[in-house]
């Protein structure tokens, strides 16, 4: 063999080129499997089955119901034999504006305003006049309010943004967690499940 044919390059494949490609589509198309498929609303928590994790709360300074100071929620006030829809909220988010008006038409209905199923709200990173304007101004479905300024209470409860909701049985143990916002349909459903205790 001469030493031109030696120093000449070798030809590379073209498809070599293209592997990385490829790898990148089929990574491409098995994240888009698995999230699509599936109920996205309804995500898999550690926390399912076992008691909802004891916090103490501050109550939203300055916040009202009926001519009376709404209180605070602690973790005493969710094992006490009623089911308990805990919705986390904050007035800078979107999405909450968009589920507020379930969260009301939730706190009228029957079982809540026979007692049955209570209705309280974790108040995330938020400031307290901006949370009062938001509530005053969309309605207060929570008959108890909890301040966690600094977010270490969601993060107790695997809390991955807002708005999530909780359901806790009357033993206070998790439910379910549902992400995102509620609908007619999701909120008609916890309602049904926190009625049921199971």
């Amino acid at each position: 063999m001469s030493e031109t044919e030696s120093a000449a390059p070798r030809r590379r494949s073209p498809l070599i080129f293209l592997a990385p490609l490829l790898v990148f589509a089929a990574l491409s198309l098995v994240f888009a499997a698995g999230l699509f498929s599936g109920n996205a609303s309804k995500v898999p928590s550690a926390l399912i089955g076992k008691p909802a994790p004891a916090i103490t709360l501050a109550a939203l300074e300055g916040l009202r119901k009926d001519g009376r100071p709404v209180p605070a929620f602690a973790m005493a006030d969710l094992a006490k034999g009623r089911a308990t829809i805990v919705n986390v909220f904050a007035s800078w988010c979107a999405p909450c504006r968009i589920e507020h008006p379930f969260l009301v038409a939730l706190s009228e209905s029957a079982p809540v305003t026979q007692g049955r199923v209570a209705v309280v709200g974790l108040n995330y990173k938020d400031e307290a006049e901006n949370a009062r304007r938001f509530l005053g101004a969309l309605g207060n479905p929570y008959s108890a309010v909890g301040v966690d300024r600094s977010g270490r209470a969601a993060i107790e409860w695997g809390v991955y943004g807002v708005p999530e909701t909780f359901l806790i049985a009357g033993d206070g143990r998790i439910l379910e967690k549902h992400v995102g916002p509620l609908d007619a349909q999701s909120a008609s459903r916890l309602l049904a499940r926190a009625v049921a205790g199971k």
